[in-house]
């Protein structure tokens, strides 16, 4: 299965000729605020099977809750957050979802690891059937 995902311009796009190899959601003072939203939801994918195809996105580094460096990237034209680099990840890719195309936003209906759930929002409760990480 690929999965291919773009930016809202459409000037960014990316592939990854591997499945999901995980799904997650993570709710680190990081995601937040490079979401601007309560969390983000992902598909974590080996490096190896991702490539961007149109465009070259830019890149914003930042220390994350770990200690450790992640690298945003998103499009320099429409600001759209498309994917992360996380250090202590070496050999995977983190897509944001909400960057996937064809409907694939919806990461197959299932969510399979809660990340940084000490930094979740009130308001929300652990999803069912998820395994729950205080940190990464």
């Amino acid at each position: 299965m690929t999965l291919s995902g773009s930016c809202l311009c459409g000037a960014v796009a990316y592939q990854s000729t591997d499945s999901l190899a995980v799904t997650a959601i993570c709710h680190c003072d990081n995601c937040q605020k490079w979401s601007g939203g309560a969390f983000t939801s992902s598909a974590i994918v080996p490096k190896e099977s991702f490539s961007v195809t149109k465009g070259s996105p830019k890149i914003y580094k930042a220390i994350g809750g770990s200690g450790n460096f992640n690298r945003h990237y998103f499009c320099d034209n429409c600001g759209s957050g498309l994917f992360t680099k996380l250090d202590i990840m070496g050999g995977q890719v983190v897509i944001k979802a909400g960057s996937l195309d064809d409907g694939s936003t919806n990461l197959g209906g299932r969510i399979e690891n809660e990340f940084y759930c000490k930094d979740r929002v009130s308001y929300l409760s652990p999803l069912a059937n998820a395994k729950q990480h205080e940190r990464l």
